[in-house]
């Protein structure tokens, strides 16, 4: 079923090829992230950019953005920008997070908007892991900030470890 969904998403073209992914990610495999209805609003080779709305289901009683939808916000620009150079490089290729770390500098009390520029070190990973078989581990640094006060600089600091490695035959 992906490999039908990576192609109708790529005659798409991104953004809206990848949102349509996502939006079936957050339907049949990952419920937290249709929940959350996070979009892609820029991806390439280099950055990916990823916003969720602040809503009645993302926020808490004191009107910021709950810790759980920062993670997951997080959690879906890093592994959505290995996504991307997983499915050109080799599909077989599979993702999970080795660790997590997190740095919440100030409340996000609107849009929140999750960016990651690893993508070249992510695509080197990739092609090492498809080309090894061996699991490689690479950092992926990401900020979030807050959608129209880009200016006040992050609200939030987050740095994933992405492990990758080709599935066995």
């Amino acid at each position: 079923m992906m490999n039908h969904a990576y192609a109708f998403a790529d005659w798409l073209g991104a953004p809206r090829g990848d949102n349509l992914l996502l939006r079936l990610l957050g339907r049949f495999l990952i419920p937290s992230l249709g929940f959350v209805r996070a979009r892609i609003d820029e991806i390439n080779d280099a950055r990916i950019s990823v916003r969720i709305p602040l809503r009645r289901r993302t926020k808490n009683h004191l009107g910021s953005m709950y810790f759980a939808v920062l993670a997951a916000g997080a959690d879906t620009a890093a592994g959505f920008l290995a996504l991307h150079h997983i499915r050109k490089v080799d599909p077989e290729v599979v993702l999970i997070f080795k660790d997590f770390k997190a740095e919440f500098l100030r409340r996000v009390d609107g849009d929140a908007l999750f960016i990651c520029e690893a993508g070249e070190a992510i695509a080197a990973a990739v092609a090492e892991a498809a080309d090894s078989g061996e699991r490689v581990n690479v950092k992926a640094p990401l900020v979030c900030l807050i959608r129209g006060q880009e200016s006040r600089g992050p609200a939030a600091v987050f740095e994933f470890t992405v492990s990758l490695k080709k599935k066995r035959s």
